[in-house]
Order: structure tokens, then sequence, then C-alpha cells
């Protein structure tokens, strides 16, 4: 059911305005109202904003969680996520809560459920208790961090395959007491499927890093050493700065970030004060490498730098 009052005046294309946070991640979407419907060309401009900045802010926005879903669904099908709770009566809603009994565990660098065989397009995320002080969210431009790799390492990784699995979850529902034989379930739903470390987005045409320390095991079909050794290095892409951009929750803001492009880091530095949060999460399709497309742009301003650690 569409709880958006369709009686009230749309939002158009000409009443939003995006303003950039950082040169290539992260903008301000400035008079958006999710209470009220949207044009499709107000639709257009998200997206748009979506692909460009691979992450946008709302400020103010006072919704229902109906509301909530219907602006997701605006981007494509919803996904029920297996393993995390989800709020009563809204299987698509995942409910996120941390306080002093329960302390914030996503502080690492992940895209979310990569472990799927088609992870999703976007989170769409809104906080509904936040700390005075703390529990930002940190997002990395994959697409830059790939710009910045050195040519020795994109040969090395480029047309190659990584295994994916969601073990963190499995070793958080085993000491809830899950039996082995519905963990045998999960795994054979989601049988570590194999992702590009280096994808293509299916948009923009973009190549960026698509491995990540929350789910990836392993360079398939590489010795275990140097498969270790290149993760690191692609891990650590996320961390500098210059790729990031990070945001400060107040009162009814959301978040909406592109999973096939950036990925995203919760700062867990509110313990023991709440955090309470609800995601909705936009099915996606099959990541594929096509070496064809979108070679990185020379004029990236992250092209030569960040290669302390390159010079062994």
């Amino acid at each position: 059911m569409t709880i958006t009052d369709a009686s009230a005046e749309p939002i158009t294309a000409r009443d939003i305005e995006v303003i950039p946070q950082s040169p290539t991640i992260g903008a301000v979407l400035r008079g958006l109202d999710l209470a009220r419907p949207l044009t499709p060309e107000a639709v257009g401009v998200v997206r748009q904003a979506l692909l460009d900045w691979k992450v946008v802010f709302m400020r103010d926005q006072d919704i229902t969680t109906e509301q909530h879903l219907d602006f997701a669904r605006l981007f494509g099908e919803l996904e029920v996520h297996p393993f995390s709770p989800h709020k009563p009566d809204f299987p698509e809603v995942l409910a996120i809560s941390h306080d002093e009994a329960n302390p914030g565990t996503e502080n690492i660098w992940h895209s979310d459920v990569t472990w799927r065989l088609e992870p999703s397009l976007g989170s769409v995320l809104r906080i509904l208790d936040c700390p005075e002080v703390g529990g930002d969210t940190l997002f990395a431009d994959m697409g830059a961090a790939y710009d910045g790799l050195p040519q020795r390492i994109k040969d090395k990784v480029e047309g190659r395959v990584a295994r994916h699995d969601f073990t963190g979850f499995r070793h958080r529902m085993k000491k809830r007491g899950v039996s082995d034989e519905k963990l045998a379930e999960f795994d054979a739903q989601y049988p570590n499927p194999e992702h590009p470390v280096i994808r293509t987005h299916p948009e923009t045409g973009r190549k960026s890093i698509y491995v990540n320390r929350g789910f990836t095991q392993e360079i398939v079909g590489m010795d275990p050493d140097e498969s270790s050794e290149l993760l690191d290095i692609l891990y650590a892409q996320a961390a500098y700065p210059e790729y990031q951009v990070r945001f400060q929750w107040e009162p009814n803001s959301i978040a909406f970030w592109d999973n096939r492009s950036c990925q995203h880091y919760a700062v867990s530095d509110y313990f023991p004060n709440v955090r309470r949060v609800e995601r909705v999460t936009i099915i996606g399709d099959a990541p594929y490498y096509d070496p064809s497309q979108a070679p990185a742009d020379p004029a990236s301003p992250f092209r030569g730098v960040l290669r302390i650690w390159t010079n062994s």
C-alpha cells in the first residue's frame, strides 16, 4: 500500500539541488520531501545524483516506514535479509539497534550482501535514534580507489574473481544458538558466489574495486599467500581519506548509497549510547567485468597518487 500523500504537490526536478560533499563521492539532495510524491523527472535527478556521487544524503525527512519503502521501490524491487531481524510487519525493513548491551559491529569496510549471487543495487538507511556525538558513517569511492591503483596491481587482478561468504553472520547465528541444520540450509541457499575483483558498473560502465573485508574470502585460483597480499592492498584503498566522505547523522536523516560503486563503514564510537536505524535494500543484478568498457579516467585526480606501499 502506498502511503505517500498523492494529493500533495509533487516534487519536481527543479525543486532538487545537488550539493557535492567531496570531489568524487557524496552529495546532499536539498529540496526533497519524501512524504510527497516525486515526478518521474525528479526520480531521474535522484538516480543520476546517485550514479554521479555514489551516495546521496537527505536531511529533515520525517517520514513513515511506508514512505521509506515507497521511496526505495522507485529504484527497484526490495530484498528481505535472511539473517538479521526485520521490523515487525515489514519484512523488507532491516532493523539495526545498538546500545550498551549490544555494541555496534558494522565498523568494517564493506558493500552490502556481496554473499548473494545478485548483490544489492543500493541501500536506503534512515536514522531513528542517533547519539548526540559519534555514530557517523563513512563512504569510500571504489572507482576512485581503483584509479589510484598502480598498473601492476590492476594487471594482476583485472579479470579475476573472488569468493564471497556470509561468515560473520554465520558466527553470530551460531552464538545465538541457530542449529547446524538451519546453517546448512543457509549454506545451500547462498553458496559462496564468485564475483569479479574489479566490477564494471552496469549503468555507468565505470570500473571499481569489488572486494571487501566484510565478505570476501579469497581470489579464486590464486596462490593463497598472493591472494591474501593482493586483497590486503585492495582493502586498504577504502581507508584513504582522499576517497571518502563522512556523514554526520542528525534526526530524520537518510542516506542512499550505491553498493555497486562504494563501500561504507559505520563508526562504533558511541558506546554505550543508543543508535537505531532502519535499512531498506534494493535488489541488484549479477556483477560482471567488461575490459572494453570505461577505462580509467586519465583526468582522475587519484591516478598516480597514494602509492607509498608500492615502492618495494
